[in-house]
């Protein structure tokens, strides 16, 4: 229960219980952020079908939202940051971290972040009503590519709560939300992409930096979230 509320106070703005916890806690509660997910998606499920009974650009913006409120815009963050180092760095994974640690945002970030809300607007747009309820597991898969770059990658911040983190990950636990995801596919086919986007991810992580760090962990997850949401509406189309 404790790792739950930790993992819920860390990654949404709902109110929890306030308890005490240490980089241990923080780096167990990774194995639940699939669940924390979950609440993150019937949040902005629920804002969207609401709105949608107005028009589909309310629905769509309740949605866009509802999602940022409940995250805190904490992935976004990180996209915005890894899109600063990467736009400055050139290469040199000094100064990509160094940038990537300054708490400015600049002019990469913030055409990423634009970009990115664009982009999930759009998107959430074409949301079906029947369709709301697949919504609500997007965060949820999204949130299972932490758990895969935190044990196959190495963190780029050696020591901390980085290392703690990629050990706290067990193979029981990739192997239990890779069963739900793969359970969810045949009710919502477009999930199938969640995986295939993790893996993905997970390559180009360890290719073009060469791992992880919490920004990096952000980013995946709102690139994930995307994927998903372009995968549902090209299903929906006729």
């Amino acid at each position: 229960m404790k790792s739950l509320i930790v993992a819920l106070g860390f990654l949404t703005r709902l109110p929890m219980p306030r308890v005490a916890a240490d980089e241990a806690d923080f780096a167990r509660a990774i194995r639940l952020y699939p669940v924390a997910g979950l609440a993150i998606g019937v949040i902005v499920a629920a804002s969207g079908w609401l709105g949608a009974r107005i028009d589909p650009w309310v629905g769509a913006l309740a949605a866009l939202a509802a999602w940022v409120w409940a995250t805190g815009a904490l992935h976004l963050d990180g996209l915005a940051d890894l899109s600063d180092g990467l736009g400055a760095a050139h290469g040199d994974r000094s100064r990509l971290l160094s940038v990537m640690a300054d708490p400015h945002i600049g002019s990469f970030g913030t055409v990423a972040l634009v970009m990115q809300l664009l982009a999930k607007l759009v998107l959430l747009h074409g949301v079906r009503p029947d369709d709301w309820a697949m919504i609500a597991t997007i965060p949820a898969v999204a949130r299972i590519g932490p758990l895969v770059w935190a044990r196959f990658l190495p963190p780029l911040r050696p020591g901390g709560l980085g290392a703690m983190v990629a050990q706290a990950v067990r193979p029981v636990d990739l192997a239990l939300w890779s069963v739900v995801a793969i359970a969810l596919i045949p009710l919502y086919p477009p999930l199938v992409l969640g995986p295939v986007t993790i893996l993905v991810l997970a390559g180009w992580f360890r290719r073009r930096l060469g791992g992880v760090t919490g920004d990096v962990h952000g980013a995946g997850i709102e690139w994930t979230e995307t994927a998903l949401l372009l995968a549902a509406l090209l299903y929906a189309a006729p």
